[in-house]
């Protein structure tokens, strides 16, 4: 063992290590002996299989123990009950301290995993549950794969992390199933809100070479490793075009990449590039290449945020901080919900969906209503049409939702919420009525994106039941739900919104009742500095594209096209009413929605040229740089200000916002890290957010 492994297993002290337990088995009509290698690190399904170097180690030593026999026809590796692996032990990589120690790993890697492609008999990899990164790699290098159509999650999520596929996922699955194919895996699904999918559509894309049910996959694979091993049955895999459409599918990558990212973050690049050399390199230097570029990216800052943003997703998501204990939660057994408009629509069908109890919504009038109850439906029929649920299914979720011209149809709810016009007065007037039909007990949550959860709550009997409960557009996709404690929240209703939101299976984080709370605050002071230098005489397209270095999911007036000018611009009045100082109305974009103007760009995606001309003047344009910096500077202040003010409780909660509510990539960690790492937070409030290595909890 060299050196650089002895002290890269020291630093991963605390790995839980996959043994790799060999048994043999007799393949059925009469094939022979096979060795079965089933990867298992002794604990549930909660906590899958990982591959850290003592893993690696045990599954390289089970290899050698079935290379050395005579006696055998065949190798198999499979999972322990649901997880097959799911990758690489990340628990140890931030305390590497050189590149070689990083390199090493990397090799280890392709060291152990290339013997199951080239022992003297064939390899199977029986795929019975979620296989991500190396345990994908795993199943590349064997010689045949097989996979259960119950496979929930099956991915490459490295250029997620900010690595790359490295123990041979960039050349082996182009080689296998083309390259297009292979960079939607590698790429476009990572940059997807780190996309997964299903064993059945590993199977369909070319990668398992046979799908089996999940009651009993391992003796339906073993009776099909048989048949070939006999030679009754032939793989035969469509020839992978290493031409013009190899080439076609790099350049469309290219494309995606730097559409999204602009060059902000190095791995899916350093991925798109593995892909587009892997075409002429030979297995070895194709190996070599991902071991540099592992070694690369795993000293890298941006795998630092990258790793310290999943720990919050993968931890700090499922622990809140503040939430009160559980047991104080009440029941939720019928639902209702104030409005029939887009918004009250989708929530409507997500409390449907999770919480599988009777959903009402309310209304003005019966068109709204009808219409408000049809989007449902329709939503409904197109989870149907694509297969996310059955026919049964989709009729009790039709059922569950329905529609009523009174609040009185609240008179049993336990949980209402509102989705009415953000207007204080209006919502007011909403709980008031809302309270006098149900019980004393039931919660009355607020949807509201910007407006006092205490004013909300004022001239109501129990104020004590009011609780904020933020969701995110679209609310199907963005994970993160703002819980907002008023002055008068009490525990029962704050424990009953957690309670509530982890059925929704959604990142809940805790929040003081502040002016528009955690992400509307930041992204409104964010676009705020970009339509400021916009007003001031720069052109704004170079405006727009001055934060383009973030890698941000969208561009600044992007994002105001997608919020909607009207809103954006009430939430700017609201935050310059509580802080006059640090937040200014634009009034160019008062005149955009004066205008009635609702799309800041056409339909080829440059800027309307009404729109341009409503956002035209100023005599002091500023360039990109300077509109980056002093963007990033004015969110170094509100953050520390918003932390100082018990907003969040720490750094990492205003992070998992940012990351889950707004989807900032993973490479910048959300927002502090950034900060920290580009000298803004010292050079604003004389000290970084993180002191030493990035820790989540």
């Amino acid at each position: 063992m060299s050196t650089a492994i002895e002290q890269a297993r020291e630093l991963f002290g605390s790995e839980v290590v996959t043994n790799a337990i060999s048994r043999d088995v007799q393949l059925p009509y009469g094939a022979g002996t096979a060795v079965l290698i089933t990867l298992d690190n002794g604990h549930d399904h909660t906590k899958p299989n990982t591959f850290g170097p003592g893993g690696l180690l045990s599954l390289d030593t089970a290899i050698e123990a079935a290379r050395a026999r005579t006696d055998i026809v065949a190798v198999a590796v499979t999972g322990k009950p649901f997880i097959f692996a799911v990758g690489a032990d990340l628990t140890g990589v931030p305390a590497l301290q050189n590149r070689e120690q990083a390199h090493a790993i990397g090799k280890l890697g392709h060291d152990v995993f290339r013997k199951l492609g080239e022992l003297d008999v064939p390899t199977f990899a029986l795929v019975n549950g979620a296989a991500m990164g190396g345990g994908v790699e795993v199943a590349l290098h064997c010689t045949y794969r097989t996979v259960s159509s119950g496979v929930p999650a099956f991915a490459l999520p490295e250029a997620f992390l900010g690595l790359v596929p490295g123990w041979g996922g960039t050349y082996l699955l182009p080689h296998l199933i083309g390259a297009e194919k292979a960079l939607k895996l590698i790429v476009d699904n990572p940059l997807a809100q780190n996309t997964m999918i299903k064993g059945g559509q590993v199977f369909e894309m070319g990668i398992a070479d046979a799908l089996f049910e999940p009651a009993d996959f391992v003796e339906e694979s073993l009776r099909w490793a048989a048949k070939v091993v006999k030679g009754d049955i032939t793989v035969e895999r469509p020839e992978v075009d290493k031409g013009e459409a190899w080439d076609n599918a790099v350049n469309m990558a290219r494309f995606t990449v730097e559409g999204k990212l602009h060059g902000a973050a190095p791995a899916p690049a350093r991925a798109v590039e593995l892909v587009a050399e892997a075409r002429n390199r030979t297995r070895d230097e194709g190996f070599a290449a991902e071991d540099d570029a592992l070694a690369d990216l795993i000293m890298s800052d941006e795998l630092k945020s990258g790793l310290y943003a999943f720990d919050l997703v993968q931890k700090r998501a499922k622990r809140p901080a503040g939430a009160p204990d559980r047991q104080l939660a009440r029941k939720v057994t019928k639902v209702g919900v104030v409005g029939a408009g887009l918004m009250a629509g989708q929530l409507a069908l997500l409390f449907a969906r999770r919480l599988d109890v009777p959903v009402v919504m309310t209304d003005l009038d019966q068109e709204r209503l009808d219409k408000g109850v049809a989007y449902v439906h329709g939503e409904v029929d197109k989870l149907l049409r694509k297969g996310r649920v059955s026919q049964d299914k989709a009729n009790r979720l039709k059922g569950l939702v329905t529609g009523s011209l009174t609040k009185d149809a609240f008179s049993d709810a336990d949980f209402v919420i509102e989705a009415v016009f953000e207007r204080m007065e209006i919502k007011q007037q909403v709980f008031a009525e809302v309270e006098a039909v149900v019980s004393p007990e039931a919660i009355l949550a607020t949807n509201t994106s910007s407006l006092s959860i205490n004013e909300m709550a004022a001239k109501l009997r129990h104020p004590e039941r009011v609780v904020g409960f933020h969701f995110f557009n679209p609310v199907a996709v963005l994970p993160l739900l703002e819980i907002i404690r008023g002055e008068k929240t009490d525990d029962a209703a704050l424990a009953t919104a957690f309670a509530t939101a982890k059925k929704l299976k959604k990142t809940a984080v805790l929040c003081k009742d502040a002016p528009a709370f955690v992400v509307n605050r930041l992204l409104t002071l964010f676009m705020g500095e970009v339509l400021a230098a916009v007003e001031e005489g720069t052109e704004p397209e170079v405006a727009d594209r001055a934060v383009a270095p973030l890698g941000l999911p969208m561009s600044p007036l992007m994002l105001l096209q997608l919020v909607g000018p009207a809103v954006a611009l009430h939430v700017s009045e609201t935050l310059h009413e509580a802080f006059p100082e640090r937040f200014a109305v634009s009034q160019q974009l008062a005149e955009v929605v004066k205008a009635g103007k609702t799309q800041i760009f056409a339909p080829d995606f440059s800027i309307d040229p009404e729109v341009k001309a409503l956002l035209s003047g100023g005599t002091d344009p500023s360039e990109e740089s300077a509109i980056l910096d002093r963007a990033l500077r004015a969110l170094a202040r509100e953050v520390r200000i918003m932390l100082d003010e018990g907003v969040v409780a720490e750094p990492a909660d205003i992070d998992l916002c940012l990351i889950t509510g707004a989807g900032w990539p993973f490479h910048t960690g959300g927002i502090t890290p950034y900060l920290d790492r580009s000298g803004v937070s010292e050079a604003v409030n004389g000290k970084p957010f993180h002191e030493g290595a990035l820790k989540a909890l």
